[in-house]
């Protein structure tokens, strides 16, 4: 075949008119897919619009729908640190990865077991509403070129309807499948190999494959599938890394040198656009990135903020990835695990929680680009292995603040076989793991008790579904036109009060009703300047942290709509905060810990506040014993003269009020005691 040829004659818009006039209720003749009593394959764990019937369409009787028919796109674009429709109507991507594609069997992995219709209408009428699929730049190419594998790695005993079939056509029957049960796709590159273990590479070139055939596999694959809105999203590259001592290693800054992943990005992210407009562009982070007053000419291992590999966005506030006319289509995506993957500092010890994790490693990695409404953010890669232990207290701490901020993400992974994380179905690729699916089913987008799909017709789970909704459903356009939203959600009962304390409180209030969907709750705190809004969150309930004891304060919340309509404030509620302990004596107080092995240890310093006035910007001194050498350190930059450390406060915790305390970590070298001679801004502090 030639390199544009489609090996499955199907005109793309017009089978997705099809199944919009199957939702309309209009009769079609169509030949008969196997029911499902003749798959020898398994069924899906729910049974809503789970059998293949002779209503399904073949690719010859989508054709013979009127183009007329075809309904508005599904595109999608963003609006400030939001996704939405064409319309301007908020979206959420809330998904999965299934890899195989971009392994070297280049095909799923999983249809050695299971049926790939089965595990799709599955994915679909749980609310899953997008899959990311890893993809190579070799297999992009071979595709190009007409080269595919005609034997994959397939049961055709339990997927007979694939029989014939190679791994592309594989591939384009799959998203009509999505198409049918109202999911949409994004492809990321994972590796520049067809290999099981691609991805380890830290760069998009590989194994003799250049920048220009990465440029080359992405401008193919966006020009074969430029008509097909099932494919919603680019993932430009999975995973760029290096640490600072490495040879090779991703960097982001203002260059144009062929290891800066910005560049890079925004070279791929034109070729692309220039083809297909209307496709979202991810853009993942590095690994590490400079510290204040150090390049990337350092190495020393101090010398860099070091996270997950894609998880360090810090670069993006100085160098934004820069898509111009099309910058509309840009959202940023981290990469984050939990301590089963890799320890990682801010794992230590038993006393970080949510807060932590977001004041010190999310906040200052990229939380605060969509805090600061600079793009929105999608978690691409999440999830791990139920431990019961500190594994499962991070994710259940991400998945509570991705839903909080309604931050778009794709759990990792469907595949049982992921050997650090396991996968959300169970190793005979029918059932799933249902204690899993638990855990993310909050963090899957559900309005009204129904999942919602992100095409504008067809529910997710497909015609008929019991479990979900199509986006037309919810906004009540049909995704033909678009209209206007001008009413505002119905005004939030007056907030209750509990668990008081001397630094927070909970905040619970009767839930806004709208003419589509309430999409958040915003809470301000009010006194004679005005209203300061100090949450926002898609329940009905916040916990407010930070304030001060002995205080009173006001607070009133307002609802808003994916249009962005407000409604009127809450009446306020008054809170009287406690008076809390009685504070040490002097200017602060520090408590220590450390926690050694042979040649070295990690160490934490929490340092109170005590002094009457309140400081914007904080210097903090220690002395370690001689010979001990700081290596690292989070939440503020170190330095070290002799044995005297100084830790300068981050941008993000710099102020420190009356009776505020803020937590900085270390890890040095040596052995024996720990730090201790603690000072704040010149002043001794007392220590615990």
């Amino acid at each position: 075949m030639s390199p544009l040829q489609d090996p499955i004659s199907r005109p793309r818009p017009r089978r997705r008119a099809a199944y919009a006039a199957i939702a309309a209720g209009a009769v079609l003749v169509a030949g008969a897919l196997p029911s499902a009593a003749a798959l020898a394959g398994p069924t899906a764990p729910l049974t809503s619009s789970s059998t293949p019937t002779s209503a399904s369409l073949t690719p010859s009787a989508a054709a013979d729908v009127s183009l007329a028919a075809v309904p508005a796109d599904d595109w999608l674009h963003t609006d400030g640190s939001t996704i939405v429709d064409a319309a301007g109507d908020e979206v959420w991507l809330t998904g999965a990865n299934w890899f195989g594609f971009n392994a070297s069997e280049r095909v799923f992995h999983g249809l050695w077991s299971g049926n790939l219709e089965a595990i799709t209408r599955s994915m679909a009428e749980r609310g899953i509403n997008i899959v990311r699929v890893p993809v190579s730049t070799e297999l992009l190419l071979e595709w190009r070129d007409g080269e595919t594998v005609a034997s994959p790695n397939v049961n055709t005993f339990v997927n007979p309807e694939l029989v014939g079939m190679d791994n592309k056509e594989i591939f384009d029957h799959w998203l009509s499948l999505c198409e049918k049960y109202g999911l949409k796709v994004m492809i990321d590159l994972h590796s520049a190999t067809a290999d099981n273990s691609g991805h380890v590479y830290p760069l998009w070139t590989h194994g003799g494959f250049t920048v220009e055939d990465f440029y080359a596999g992405w401008e193919w694959f966006a020009q074969e599938y430029a008509d097909d809105d099932t494919i919603v999203a680019a993932d430009l590259k999975n995973e760029p890394h290096g640490s600072q001592s490495e040879a090779l290693r991703a960097k982001w800054d203002g260059s144009r040198d062929a290891d800066n992943w910005r560049y890079v990005a925004e070279q791929a992210a034109a070729r692309i656009l220039a083809i297909n407009p209307h496709l979202l562009i991810l853009v993942e982070g590095v690994q590490v990135y400079p510290k204040a007053g150090k390049t990337w000419a350092d190495r020393g291992l101090d010398d860099f903020h070091n996270t997950w590999w894609g998880g360090n966005l810090r670069g993006a506030a100085d160098h934004p990835v820069d898509l111009g006319a099309h910058q509309d289509q840009l959202v940023y995506s981290p990469h984050d695990y939990g301590p089963l993957v890799s320890p990682q500092p801010w794992f230590e010890g038993d006393d970080w929680d949510r807060a932590s994790l977001e004041a010190e490693v999310w906040d200052p990695s990229w939380l605060y680009l969509w805090k600061e409404g600079t793009a929105p953010l999608l978690v691409g890669e999440w999830g791990g292995l139920l431990d019961g232990g500190k594994n499962e207290k991070w994710m259940r701490a991400l998945r509570d603040m991705m839903v909080d901020h309604r931050i778009s993400h794709t759990f990792w992974c469907i595949n049982p076989n992921s050997g650090d994380t396991g996968g959300l179905l169970n190793h005979d690729w029918t059932t799933w793991d249902e204690a899993k699916y638990d855990l993310l089913e909050p963090a899957l987008w559900k309005e009204g008790g129904k999942f919602v799909s992100l095409d504008h017709q067809v529910p997710l789970g497909g015609v008929g579904s019991t479990t979900g909704q199509s986006l037309g459903d919810l906004y009540g356009d049909g995704g033909t036109t678009p209209v206007p939203d001008t009413q505002a959600p119905t005004v939030p009962g007056t907030p209750s009060a509990t668990d008081v304390t001397s630094s927070g409180v909970t905040l619970a209030w009767g839930a806004s009703t709208d003419d589509r969907a309430v999409t958040a709750y915003d809470v301000y705190r009010n006194d004679a300047t005005g209203a300061t809004k100090v949450a926002t969150t898609s329940t009905a309930s916040a916990t407010l942290t930070g304030l001060s004891p002995a205080t009173t304060y006001s607070f009133t919340v307002r609802a808003r709509d994916a249009a962005g309509n407000v409604s009127p404030a809450s009446a306020a509620r008054t809170v009287t905060t406690s008076a809390g302990p009685v504070t040490p004596t002097g200017q602060c107080a520090v408590t220590s810990s450390t926690n050694g092995w042979s040649t070295g240890y990690t160490g934490s310093v929490k340092v109170t506040s005590t002094g009457p006035t309140p400081r914007n910007g904080w210097t903090l001194t220690f002395s370690l014993p001689a010979g001990q050498q700081v290596t690292n350190g989070w939440s503020g930059t170190f330095s070290q003269s002799g044995t005297t450390v100084t830790v300068v406060n981050a941008p993000w915790n710099g102020t420190l009020a009356p009776g505020a305390s803020v937590e900085v970590g270390f890890t040095a070298n040596g052995t024996g005691a720990g730090p201790s001679g603690f000072a704040l801004d010149g002043q001794a502090c007392t220590s615990a």
